[in-house]
């Protein structure tokens, strides 16, 4: 009987580490430098107008996120019992904002430079963290900025930025939850109010 415990649970072991090592390593934190380097050269760094750092970061943020599972994600249990127009809707207003609002956030990173740590494992076999840091300057603690990425065969997307140990997904999450419990009109009434907050950004 413990003979055949140990090979059930030896088989496991096996199985559990053939899924850690579905995502390369390598492979995800050159991806991320990618990004990293994109976004400071030609958006951050970048001598053009506000409204071409925008463009220049929509097509990044488009490109380098996979905003289809960041959906489900920050909808949670709504994302369920959501048309597929509202769905929609939300995925393209859940875009606007954030590119609005992180094409101007990120210009506190302009002439910073990104040092990365290595990765660290996640629970989900083709997702995992990327670490890096910032030197902000001025005395300041490096900011930690923690990439979670997933891999799709060869390709890569982003789907959640940890800045200083706060989760933008999981903060968005929260954030919608709970004002859909409180909105009369429910998923189409945060639907109106992120478009409203694009359009004062």
């Amino acid at each position: 009987m413990k003979k055949i415990f140990i090979a059930v649970l030896s088989f496991f072991m096996l199985l559990s580490n053939v899924s850690n090592a579905a995502i390369d390593e390598i492979k995800a934190t050159d991806f991320v430098k990618k990004v990293v380097k994109e976004g400071i050269e030609e958006i951050i760094d970048s001598n053009v107008s506000q409204k071409e750092k925008v463009d220049r970061f929509r097509t990044l943020f488009n490109k380098d996120l996979d905003l289809d599972f960041i959906g489900k994600f920050v909808l949670g249990r709504y994302w369920r019992t959501s048309t597929p127009e509202q769905r929609d809707a939300f995925i393209a207003a859940y875009r606007e904002l954030n590119v609005k609002t992180w094409s101007g956030r990120f210009d506190d990173f302009t002439g910073k430079d990104f040092v990365f740590h290595g990765t660290t494992p996640s629970n989900n076999a083709d997702q995992l963290f990327v670490n890096s840091s910032v030197d902000m300057g001025q005395g300041q603690q490096p900011a930690k900025v923690i990439w979670r990425v997933k891999q799709n065969d060869d390709s890569f997307k982003v789907v959640d930025i940890i800045i200083e140990n706060v989760s933008l997904a999981i903060t968005a999450r929260n954030e919608y939850a709970a004002f859909i419990k409180k909105a009369p009109g429910g998923v189409d009434d945060l639907i109106k109010n992120l478009q409203a907050k694009t359009k004062d950004n």
